[in-house]
């Protein structure tokens, strides 16, 4: 799977918990969601106001914990599995 098929893809499916995803689909989502970051970053501090991490956060955040579920479905876990650092 190639970057711009995994980001499609991570977008399409931002509300399947169920189904599998394989490691590149996982990593290239992985690397998009730092590579936004960054560049939203870079534009916040040149504005000077920091409300556009927020805001590509927010926007990511259910298909980054839908990719993750998934991925932890393809390693034959439980998508409770996402929930164990809340508990140390």
């Amino acid at each position: 799977m190639g970057f711009g098929q995994a980001i499609s893809s991570g977008f399409s499916n931002y509300v399947n918990f169920s189904d599998r995803a394989c490691r590149s689909e996982y990593w290239f989502w992985i690397l998009f969601y730092y590579i936004g970051f960054a560049v939203a970053a870079i534009i916040d501090a040149a504005i000077g106001i920091y409300v556009l991490t927020g805001l590509y956060s927010l926007a990511v955040l259910l298909p980054t914990l839908a990719l993750a579920i998934r991925r932890l479905h393809d390693l034959d876990r439980t998508g409770w599995w996402i929930s164990l650092p809340l508990f140390r």
